[in-house]
């Protein structure tokens, strides 16, 4: 069993011995996402950027990672497959001969 199965095993095992898939609709899961998404930005909030505790990244990005794999699932959705094609896409749009150390969206390069 590859690692991303084993980490969807394990979050849907403890979501079910909880009875908690009844709350995990896609709408739901989506929202989980951007809140804990805004929990790691308040890790950066008015500080230096190296000034950020790891521990609580550590902890918003398990969850932000969690919700996302649950939706994933939800759908379908093969976590390894819709990464690489992204990255695909991305690497049409950011050519590294236009993007190459440069921060600048792929319709201004």
């Amino acid at each position: 069993m590859d690692s991303i199965n084993e980490i969807l095993k394990v979050l849907k095992n403890f979501r079910d011995e909880r009875e908690w898939g009844q709350f995990h609709n896609s709408k739901d899961l989506a929202i989980a996402i951007s809140i804990e998404s805004n929990e790691l930005l308040e890790q950066f909030l008015w500080k230096d950027p190296s000034d950020a505790k790891v521990d609580k990244i550590k902890e918003e990005l398990a969850d932000i990672l969690a919700y996302s794999f649950l939706l994933a699932d939800k759908y379908e959705l093969n976590i390894k497959d819709i990464i690489l094609e992204k990255v695909k896409k991305n690497a049409l749009k950011y050519p590294v001969e236009k993007s190459k150390g440069n921060s600048k969206k792929y319709n201004e390069l």
